[in-house]
Parts: C-alpha cells; structure tokens; sequence
C-alpha cells in the first residue's frame, strides 16, 4: 500500500486512496443497521447517540478499513507488533457537536477517526484546548490518527446534512 501520511506535532493525516467506493458500502450498511435492536448505542447527549457499535460480522465493509487503519497505526508507531483496533460510528446530525474528551480509560496507543461523508461546514476535528486549538476539516476517505491523551472535540455540525465517521482505539493485542 502506498499512502501518504503527513505528520505534525499533534495529529497523522493519510487520505485513503479510492474510498468513494468503500464509503459508500459503509453508508449503506450503516443506514440499515444503525436503527437495529442489536446495535448498540452509548453516550446520549443532545438527543441522540454518539457511539453506535456494530459488530463486524454485520459489517463486513468495515474489515479492508480496520485493516488499513492497523497498518498505518504499526508504521507510526514503528513496531510491527500485533495491534487489536475497537471502533465505534459517529452519526452527527446538523447543529450537533462533540465535547472536548480524550481517550485514557484503557491502554490505548493511538485513536483515530476516518470520515464517510462530510459535507462542508459538518463539524472541523478540533485537536488541543484553547488557545492552543487546531481546527481539521474533514473530507470523506480522511483518517486522522492522535494520541488518546490528546483533548480533542469537534465543531457543531453547521451543515444541513448528516456526517458519518468511524472512530478508532488501536492498542497491542492481548
């Protein structure tokens, strides 16, 4: 695989290579599932449910993606050890946010997220506390790769559309 990871002092960027295809199978698949009775939902604020788990086996698209997420994370890391990669959905409505939080509960060593769709004005990354922010606008097929320790957040949603994005805990398997 040949990616370009750019890398700053905060955060690993690598736009993924022809991700319309695969973002689109994720999108359709998640539509379908997202409403389901076994698909699990977390963290309800500002009515709706901000982490949406689904399973692998009911989104088999998701598998080439963590795949791609976990060879990026062992270059960055620079190990080649075996990783263990937890993800969750993110479908942010118009005038939705995400609060500032970081990743710590468990041993993770990088998060990350990777977009769907993102419509313009759906919400920049927001990486760091004031006044040090750093503002990251989304596109689909960008995954953005950080420290769990990292405060992060992310801008409303000033958009007239809905943004979808995965996000990701990678640490070493056990």
């Amino acid at each position: 695989m040949n990616l370009q990871i750019i890398t700053t002092p905060q955060i690993h960027l690598v736009q993924i290579p022809d991700s319309h295809n695969l973002n689109r199978q994720l999108l359709n698949r998640f539509k379908v599932l997202q409403g389901q009775q076994e698909t699990q939902r977390s963290h309800f604020f500002q009515g709706r449910f901000e982490n949406i788990y689904i399973e692998r086996q009911h989104i088999p698209e998701i598998l080439s993606l963590i795949t791609t997420v976990e060879n990026i994370a062992k270059i960055i890391l620079k190990s080649n050890a075996p990783l263990r990669c937890g993800y969750w959905f993110n479908w942010m409505q118009p005038g939705h946010s995400t609060s500032l939080h970081t990743h710590e509960e468990n041993d993770e060593l990088l998060s990350a997220v990777y977009y769907v769709t993102a419509p313009d004005q759906s919400g920049d990354l927001l990486i760091g506390n004031d006044p040090y922010t750093l503002r990251y606008r989304p596109v689909p097929g960008m995954l953005a790769l950080f420290s769990p320790q990292l405060p992060h957040a992310v801008a409303v949603n000033a958009s007239d559309q809905e943004r979808l994005s995965i996000a990701f805990n990678i640490g070493l398997a056990s």
